[in-house]
């Protein structure tokens, strides 16, 4: 078998890493979660929770991948070989494929909006309607043309078919020249279309006002659902529990320090949501957005177009924006997908071509059914959700706590004795003094606060 990749720069890994964990639940989950939790209050909780939580469990996914250079199945069978500890890889390799069916979707959907914008189309109908009625006209505009998309069943699969060609595209490509060369290209694109949107929505008659709600704190809005929102948020942000970290520390040099990287992650990760703060509240608070309450798909797709609408240089700016979500977007299910690519070729000694093949063919016809599930396939219902819903739901609040209790516990009581400091010192030859405070967590802490994320979910 060929040597195991990895990573061919310190930028890259970083790059790729930061990639990872960016995406749509940046973009669009942040903003929602932070305007229904209080703003400013729900921002410290969330950071709060990332530092105490989000990179313990993180190192205890890196000290894995890294350790053992195998895909989130391997690691414990190398580790554990006679033990069952392995089932917690396998549910979170099957988390992550049944995102990456729902996720292909929503995928195709800002590049369909991207190429509406591009066009003007999605701008057509709403100019003159918005001439005669204002705002509500333009809400009901943008909601009427979302729902019409996503309720057709060709234009969303050609979108959906399109995303999965870009990304076995890159895949084929490999580690370095593919997943690498994308991410050293992309995330700076990213970073630097946020930068231009902040400064842009700084300049809006309302900016002060939506700053204040976004980083002044009121702390009476803290409460335990809050709280547990807040927890959810950090983990979901930086793909804890999904087999990502474990696959991409696998492809992390030996010399690579976890400490070090986990924490230049986490705040590239926390800046990216930031920004997205800094964008929305200005904007919706300016342009009398608020009282609508900001929803996952309905504040990327209909209350952003909604502000673009109302801007000199309409399509210009919502073709830039919709180009900044198809980044995230598509870099979230590269490492979705590399997730089982690694499982299939050190598990089955697969070429890589064969890998790639292999997880995203099947994906034409399981992200068919999601997206009908949307359209004509509505009818199909399990507990009164459509099949879309339903693998989010299982997947996100289910599996990925599930697979991150697995992992801690593991880590923090029956890995081998010393793996985790040994890793977190790369031998002995560098020191570690936060070491006993991110055992600790990994040990007592974390299994315990997931479990009650996952508790409340369900309550």
């Amino acid at each position: 078998m060929a040597a195991k990749a990895q990573f061919g720069s310190k930028i890259g890994l970083i790059a790729a890493t930061v990639g990872s964990a960016v995406g749509l639940g940046n973009v669009w989950r942040f903003p929602a979660e932070a305007q229904s939790n209080g703003g400013a209050a729900f921002l410290l909780l969330y950071i709060a929770c990332v530092f105490l939580l989000g990179i313990p469990v993180m190192l205890a996914e890196f000290s894995l991948g890294r350790g053992q250079r195998s895909d989130a199945v391997g690691v414990f069978k190398r580790l554990s070989p006679r033990s069952k500890w392995w089932i917690g890889g396998a549910i979170a390799i099957l988390a992550s494929y049944l995102i990456l069916s729902f996720y292909m979707v929503v995928a195709g959907w800002t590049l369909e909006y991207m190429w509406q914008s591009i066009t003007g189309a999605l701008y057509e109908p709403v100019s003159k309607v918005a001439a005669q009625s204002g705002i509500d006209a333009l809400d009901i505009q943008f909601k009427a043309k979302m729902e019409e998309y996503i309720l057709q069943d060709i234009r969303p699969l050609v979108m959906t078919y399109a995303m999965l060609a870009l990304n076995l595209g890159i895949l084929l490509m490999g580690v370095q020249k593919g997943i690498e060369k994308m991410s050293n290209i992309l995330m700076p694109m990213l970073f630097t279309l946020l930068l231009i949107f902040a400064c842009v929505s700084l300049t809006f008659p309302k900016a002060a006002e939506g700053l204040e709600f976004f980083l002044r704190p009121d702390f009476s809005k803290i409460n335990a659902s809050v709280i547990m929102n807040a927890l959810g948020q950090a983990f979901f942000s930086l793909s804890l529990g999904m087999g990502i970290l474990i696959t991409y520390s696998s492809y992390f040099p030996k010399d690579t320090r976890l400490t070090r990287t986990a924490v230049t992650v986490s705040l590239l990760d926390m800046l990216v949501a930031v920004m997205m703060g800094i964008i929305i509240f200005p904007a919706v608070k300016s342009f009398g957005l608020d009282s609508e309450g900001l929803e996952g798909a309905t504040l990327v797709f209909v209350t952003l177009p909604e502000v673009f609408a109302q801007m000199p240089w309409t399509q210009f700016w919502s073709s830039l924006f919709f180009l900044l979500l198809m980044v995230a977007a598509l870099t979230s299910t590269i490492s979705l997908a590399e997730v089982s690519i690694a499982f299939m070729q050190d598990r089955f000694r697969m070429r890589r071509t064969a890998a790639c093949l292999t997880v995203i063919l099947p994906l034409f016809i399981l992200s068919t059914i999601t997206s009908l599930s949307q359209g004509s396939l509505a009818w199909i219902q399990v507990a009164g959700m459509n099949i879309f819903t339903l693998l989010d739901t299982v997947a996100t609040n289910v599996m990925l706590p599930v697979a991150s209790i697995i992992t801690c516990i593991y880590i923090g009581w029956f890995a081998p004795k010393g793996y985790l400091r040994n890793e977190l010192t790369n031998g002995g030859l560098i020191t570690s003094r936060t070491y006993p405070v991110i055992a600790g967590i990994i040990r007592y802490v974390a299994p315990v606060i997931i479990a009650l994320i996952l508790i409340m979910t369900f309550i």
